[in-house]
């Protein structure tokens, strides 16, 4: 017998039963691995499941959630709850906790019918009161009911989880998402940024930001991005369309290349400064690079993003378009960017990859990006020649100096024999 079976029969014992439920079992179904296990109990009280339980801890405030060891790691107990709606935002629920309340219950409370399902521990059926295999097969995202509407956050896991699965969102849990946009403002910046980085880290994480926007709350926390639709672009050089089409597949180009989230939000912030472009400038967009760091600042305070993703957004968003110059740039203009780069949280790789999006960002995912692919190659060049390799009497801002005008001879002799 496995230890979760263990549990289960001790609780059983006294009358209870425990299930797995919530993302554990929808990805059971969808051959995912589960990244964690959440298990509710039904029929026991807080009193009770502690009597059976010494090891476990108490960590939920606002309800009862247990923790405690099952093989190697931490696993979640909640008991089952019912709540009821008191107060806007995420947070205005008043929790009922009791023996009484059974697992149909307790799922009806959660947000989406693929997260509201539950197996018994051990006779491994499946509970699924409310359609939620069938949502799987058919690739929807679908509230469990109207008690969505009860909580913001919701808004956000629903896009999240339609990025992160390549589902639907059917059309009454998009009404539903719109009429929370008023609400949305109550979130918190932590809660919003905790959504975004899982939404980024998504295989298509435009996904996330296309049907925040179908929704109409994307100007909520990114009015930046949303100001980007209908921005006209050169069609010689974006046959994509509009300046929110090219991010959405900057970033998406960007998720194929590194699994680094603060590099996929520099894709996705890299271009805001378009939309302050003057409409009778369209479709150039001179200085928007400039343009855009401003935004990028506001946006990232407002979120309160960690500080390396802040340095690093706006390091790309004032550098990218230099990518696209690189072979024209003289040498000692390129060391000066690529030291910077190397001194930025982005890093040379990083500031290559944003160069590669931006180019595979025109409807063509397999295009060639000669200038940004030879950053790391220009980069090893210049770390070739290293102060200790100088032999010039010289110290501070001379030394500095020297040190800079060797290393744009170097990469000068480098790229003539290119």
């Amino acid at each position: 017998m496995t230890e979760i079976s263990s549990i289960a029969q001790k609780i059983a014992g006294e009358g209870g039963r425990l299930y797995l439920v919530g993302g554990a079992v929808r990805d059971k179904y969808m051959n995912r691995v589960a990244t964690d296990e959440d298990y509710c109990v039904t029929g026991l009280s807080e009193d009770e499941f502690t009597r059976l339980f010494p090891e476990a801890f108490l960590s939920g405030m606002a309800f009862a959630v247990f923790r405690m060891p099952v093989g190697n790691s931490m696993a979640e107990f909640a008991l089952a709850r019912t709540e009821r709606k008191v107060s806007r935002g995420h947070t205005g629920f008043e929790v009922f906790s009791s023996p009484e309340v059974t697992i149909e219950q307790d799922l009806c409370r959660r947000d989406l019918t693929i997260n509201a399902m539950a197996m018994d521990v051990l006779s491994q059926t499946t509970i699924d009161p409310y359609g939620g295999l069938d949502d799987i097969q058919h690739q929807v995202i679908r509230a469990v009911s109207g008690a969505f509407s009860e909580d913001p956050l919701r808004v956000y896991r629903a896009a999240r989880f339609a990025a992160q699965l390549g589902f639907q969102i059917e059309p009454n849990t998009l009404f539903m998402m719109r009429e929370l946009g008023d609400e949305l403002g109550t979130l918190s910046a932590e809660r919003v940024f905790a959504e975004l980085k899982r939404a980024l880290g998504t295989e298509r994480p435009s996904l996330f930001f296309r049907w925040l926007l179908q929704a109409g709350v994307l100007r909520v926390h990114f009015a930046e991005i949303a100001a980007l639709v209908g921005v006209e672009q050169p069609v010689k050089w974006h046959p994509e369309g509009d300046a929110f089409e090219h991010t959405m597949q900057v970033l998406d180009a960007a998720a194929a290349l590194t699994s680094r989230e603060e590099v996929r939000f520099c894709a996705l912030v890299h271009d805001v400064g378009k939309a302050l472009t003057p409409r009778d400038k369209w479709p150039a967009h001179h200085g928007h690079e400039s343009a855009g760091v401003p935004l990028v600042r506001k946006l990232c305070e407002r979120l309160k993003l960690p500080s390396q993703w802040s340095q690093a957004a706006l390091f790309a968003t004032e550098q990218h378009m230099k990518i696209h110059i690189l072979d024209r740039m003289k040498s000692s203009k390129v060391v000066d960017l690529l030291t910077e780069a190397n001194r930025n949280p982005l890093g040379v790789e990083g500031f290559s990859m944003i160069g590669m999006a931006d180019d595979r960002g025109r409807n063509n995912p397999r295009a060639q990006s000669p200038n940004a692919e030879a950053l790391p190659a220009y980069w090893a060049v210049i770390q070739s020649i290293s102060g200790k390799s100088l032999d010039v009497d010289a110290q501070g801002k001379a030394f500095g100096d020297a040190l800079r005008k060797a290393r744009a001879a170097a990469l000068n002799r480098w790229r003539k024999r290119e």
